[in-house]
């Protein structure tokens, strides 16, 4: 069941007519999961797709070579060019996309801790980005992130 954040941006979002598409790594499709959860969903939600390895974000996203050696996969960049080449070929008013460290390992650093979860947005007529850092496991995490995206599109809404 969708959180209340979740249910309030879908209501946002059909109310203002604007569909959404998710492009997921860190929460592996939950974003999708939870907007389609929602009475009416299926009037907002375009889909989505889940690049979790790095092979899919270079191949299937167009992800320049060494862009994620240089940047790692959970960088800002790299999610910001996640959304926009999605947003290329998937036509939506709103465009998500979401990388992170859910777990110990991967690029995890002193500066980059299991938690630290990267945004990007596309509306209509903008762009945001964000970083963020979220304490709990797993599942609280992307919960976080999830809730913090309904957030964000909420904001854009006027709602």
């Amino acid at each position: 069941m969708a959180s209340q954040k979740v249910t309030a941006c879908c209501k946002a979002l059909i109310e203002k007519k604007w569909t959404i598409a998710f492009v997921e790594s860190a929460s592996a499709g939950k974003l999708n999961y939870e907007f389609s959860t929602v009475f009416d969903s299926g009037k907002i939600l375009i889909g989505g797709m889940v690049c979790y390895h790095t092979s899919m974000k270079e191949d299937l996203l167009h992800i320049p070579q060494g862009t994620i050696e240089k940047h790692t996969a959970e960088s800002a960049i790299v999610t910001k060019l996640m959304a926009q080449n999605f947003h290329l070929h998937v036509k939506s008013d709103v465009c998500v996309a979401l990388t992170g460290l859910t777990t110990p390992g991967g690029s995890e650093s002193e500066t980059k801790p299991v938690g630290t979860i990267f945004i990007h947005i596309i509306f209509p007529d903008k762009e945001i980005a964000t970083r963020l850092l979220f304490k709990g496991a797993p599942e609280e995490i992307i919960d976080g992130a999830t809730d913090t995206v309904a957030d964000l599109i909420l904001e854009e809404t006027g709602k």
